[in-house]
């Protein structure tokens, strides 16, 4: 393939140019704000559930606790119903008169527990929403570190897209001026050698592999028309002669 020394100079720059975009997409995957986001984002998540958890367990104790109240109701209006009939002196067998106060000390017993047992539920209930009062603060902590992180990568997304934006400009105003073959043999390269298709020769080493070239591959490049597009013979990119080869 043929090229003349100048378009080939103009093959570097568009590989500047590819290399800088290259770089760019890259910065942009790789910022670490986007660790940031990702890791809050899932702590929301977690953290979401961990919320909804105690929540439930709020609600299951206060439905088991207004079952209790009024099952403690209950006990109590039937005590105060037996205690009114023994008090008034109205139950005059004696047998009925001592079932009921059995009755009343069963009652009484039974009303403490269900009391005790009210009263280790409200506590519980206290102490989880002491529990959830910190997971809702800690939340807001994540969406805040979360909302900071986004705000700094639109930031850098947007200087980077920029940057980017321009070197595409100059890429699309360049890559037109040269040969079409050479284009295609270029991106062919570029797309299976990790994004460089062309590299200079300087000082005697292939700036695509940066490995100097032997003395026969170097008389072979030396002896080669100027305007011969010559290869790596390691990495077989385009090899693109300077003043700075070593020829």
């Amino acid at each position: 393939m043929k090229a003349d020394p100048a378009t080939q100079l103009r093959l570097l720059d568009l590989q500047a140019l590819d290399t800088a975009l290259d770089r760019l997409a890259a910065r942009r995957r790789a910022l670490p704000e986007l660790a940031t986001i990702a890791e809050r984002s899932a702590a929301l998540d977690s953290a979401d559930a961990d919320i909804v958890r105690v929540q439930t367990e709020i609600a299951d104790i206060g439905r088991a606790q207004r079952k209790l109240e009024t099952e403690i109701e209950l006990v109590r209006t039937r005590a105060d119903r037996n205690r009114t009939r023994v008090d008034s002196g109205q139950v005059g067998n004696p047998r009925e008169l001592e079932n009921l106060q059995a009755e009343l000390a069963s009652l009484a017993r039974r009303q403490g527990v269900l009391e005790d047992e009210a009263l280790e539920r409200m506590e519980a209930v206290e102490a989880l929403e002491v529990k959830l009062t910190d997971q809702i603060g800690g939340r807001e902590r994540l969406a805040d570190e979360r909302q900071a992180a986004e705000v700094r990568r639109d930031e850098q997304f947007g200087e980077i897209d920029t940057e980017a934006a321009k070197r595409r400009g100059e890429r699309d105003a360049l890559a037109p001026s040269l040969p079409g073959p050479l284009i295609t043999l270029y991106e062919r390269i570029r797309s299976s050698s990790g994004g460089v298709g062309a590299a200079a020769l300087v000082r005697r080493r292939c700036e695509g592999c940066h490995l100097e070239l032997s003395g026969g591959d170097l008389r072979a490049v030396a002896a080669a028309p100027a305007d011969e597009v010559v290869r790596c013979e390691e990495c077989r990119r385009i090899l693109v002669r300077t003043a700075e080869s070593g020829l």
